[in-house]
């Protein structure tokens, strides 16, 4: 059955008539199932650690919607957690953690063979996945690309423009690369265990690439990822990665060869056919609807939806978001995005 699942077919290079799709955050917030299970769970945090219930709304998108591949629920900051930070949610705010801005504090980070203790619930969770999906639907994995966790565990939450992890590169970068570095033998232990466990594809979410420039975003986006992948291939040769530089821009030419990824998320700054023209030629490429249309709808959605579709009809591709749905998104908006993207 794997060789016919249509998410597994597209990674291997092939052009279906019509492109499988599944949709980032696709279990979150806009669903009221998702809020029901939240509530029973009680914070976010016990329900990324609750392997009973974050398989129960990793699956709540798959029945509702049956897209042709689920995603793992559970969150980008697990990782630096278990490699001993603190971390919190403040509600309405986001995450939080203890920050990591020295030698003193990258040394004191456990190490990566510890992780697993704290992570074996995401394992768990993905056992019961792989166990309880519908045979086609394709169970993807993933973790956050390096830079991107790094720049969280640096500032200690999310910040508009990565200000402090790029303020300790130019200060330290003997520390800063510490973390890097350990930021990716972490996520390919991590991602491995997550494969063992029964994930199908993993994907490597960069969502602050876009502010890295220069040589940087080679030095600690690209490069970081192309090592996550090769580890990846060694160790799971069958197993597709998708990498998402997320605001790489005009630099998403040539990412395939310079991650060896079999797919490349794309955000919504690109223009489809543009992407078709400099990506789409190297392999298959997933995206990349605006999130915005799930919350307004109508016709401009299904125009959309229909322009990208075609700009990619000639390749590989996954349909998909340009980036997470947002929670004030109207749940039948996706649906008819879906019977866009399947009807023509």
């Amino acid at each position: 059955m794997t060789q016919q699942k249509t998410i597994l077919r597209a990674l291997a290079g092939e052009t279906l008539p019509t492109p499988p799709i599944w949709m980032m955050r696709q279990a979150g917030r806009y669903l009221p199932e998702y809020k029901a299970t939240r509530a029973q769970a009680g914070d976010f945090l016990s329900l990324c650690y609750n392997p009973e219930l974050a398989a129960e709304v990793t699956l709540q998108p798959i029945r509702r919607y049956g897209f042709d591949a689920a995603i793992l629920f559970a969150d980008i900051l697990l990782l630096p957690q278990a490699l001993g930070a603190d971390l919190w949610f403040v509600t309405g705010e986001g995450p939080r953690l203890s920050t990591i801005t020295d030698a003193n504090g990258l040394a004191q980070l456990k190490p990566i063979e510890a992780i697993h203790e704290t992570l074996n619930p995401v394992y768990e969770t993905v056992k019961i996945l792989s166990q309880e999906l519908p045979k086609e639907t394709t169970l993807i994995g993933f973790a956050g690309a390096p830079w991107t966790v790094a720049t969280y565990m640096i500032a200690g939450k999310g910040t508009p423009d990565q200000g402090p992890a790029h303020a300790l590169k130019a200060e330290n970068r003997a520390v800063f690369a510490g973390i890097i570095d350990r930021l990716t033998e972490g996520t390919i232990a991590y991602l491995s265990k997550q494969i063992e466990a029964g994930a199908e594809v993993v994907k490597l979410f960069d969502s602050w690439a876009g502010s890295l420039q220069g040589d940087d975003f080679a030095d600690f986006s690209i490069k970081p990822m192309q090592k996550i992948t090769a580890a990846i291939k060694e160790k799971h040769p069958e197993i597709p990665v998708i990498a998402f530089p997320r605001g790489a821009g005009e630099k998403y030419a040539g990412v395939h060869a310079a991650t060896g990824a079999d797919c490349v998320a794309l955000d919504d700054g690109v223009d489809a056919a543009w992407a078709a023209e400099h990506v789409q030629i190297d392999g298959c490429v997933q995206g990349n609807l605006k999130s915005s249309h799930m919350v307004t709808g109508g016709q401009d959605l299904i125009d959309e939806t229909r322009r990208i579709c075609d700009a990619f009809s000639k390749g590989p591709h996954i349909f998909n978001l340009g980036h997470g749905i947002t929670p004030d998104a109207n749940p039948d908006n996706v649906q008819l995005m879906i019977d866009t993207v399947r009807g023509g």
